[in-house]
């Protein structure tokens, strides 16, 4: 294997998709509580959009599914949903607060955000990033960031006096956070073989935060559910995958060998790739969304 790859710095994710209990319930919180707008049901599947093009959340329904406690397996921590501005975020910290929901928070320099969960404890967090430019590494190239109280009065008042119409077009998924069974065996699957660039090595916080292109980050690892944390069974709510989006059908292919080269599972499901991470956790890469 090619261990000099590197994932392309046009890469960044696509659609998540999860497995809940209640498809209708789901619907509604994310529609309501979150903003998205539901795109297509069929059955036991629902997609959610932003802008009515693009499905950012895929929702399946588990017949007789559980749910987990939070933290006690390998698995979901939370996505993310990027917005794309400081307005789009306040608007939505309004909804949100109406909800009546319980919202966590941090200013982490790169980026504010608010945490939360949906119905089925699977973790959110809905976020507006800071400018690139002002972005600031430390001596380790790790990038400086923080959990400082987010400036919600000034989030309020940039958003007052507008009309709460759902999370706009330009709505994307930002990045993925996962409890991890082994930092140093999920280093390998992420850096390794799939290419992205460590930019955050944070040891004393039993964290790992990679990228493509000098994003803060695409994927957060961490071992807080505890080393060798079990994977989630079947039956239960959580992650079924996130969506690795290349730019060009070359870059894909490339991706593709890197995982048949380190002996990793790449299976075809119509028109798409999978392959899987140490967590049992499936990715799916594509060119698409």
């Amino acid at each position: 294997m090619n261990t000099m790859y590197q994932i392309p710095a046009t890469t960044h994710l696509g659609e998540v998709s999860l497995k809940i209990s209640n498809l209708d319930r789901s619907i509604q919180f994310y529609t309501d509580v979150v903003g998205l707008k539901l795109m297509e049901r069929k059955g036991t599947v629902a997609t959610m959009t932003a802008d009515g093009k693009h499905s950012l959340l895929r929702l399946e329904e588990l017949t007789d599914g559980i749910t987990l406690p939070e933290r006690s397996h390998a698995g979901l921590y939370h996505f993310a949903i990027l917005l794309p501005d400081r307005k789009s975020l306040g608007l939505a910290l309004r909804n949100m607060a109406a909800s009546g929901i319980e919202i966590g928070q941090g200013d982490h320099l790169v980026s504010e955000a608010f945490y939360f969960s949906d119905p089925d404890l699977n973790g959110i967090e809905i976020y507006a990033d800071r400018a690139r430019d002002t972005w600031k590494r430390d001596a380790d190239n790790n990038y400086i960031m923080a959990s400082d109280p987010v400036d919600v009065e000034g989030l309020f008042t940039l958003s007052e006096n507008e009309a709460w119409h759902g999370l706009p077009a330009g709505t994307v998924i930002g990045h993925v956070h996962f409890h991890v069974r082994s930092l140093e065996e999920s280093r390998e699957f992420y850096t390794g073989v799939l290419g992205f660039d460590i930019v955050g090595n944070f040891a004393n916080m039993s964290a790992l935060f990679v990228s493509a292109g000098g994003y803060h980050h695409h994927l957060g690892l961490n071992i807080w559910a505890g080393v060798g944390a079990p994977v989630k069974p079947d039956n239960a709510t959580g992650i079924d995958y996130f969506t690795i989006v290349y730019s060009t059908e070359e870059q894909l292919e490339q991706a593709l060998e890197q995982l048949r080269q380190s002996k990793a599972a790449v299976t075809r499901l119509e028109d798409t790739w999978f392959t899987v991470d140490p967590q049992n956790i499936r990715v799916r890469l594509t060119t698409g969304n």
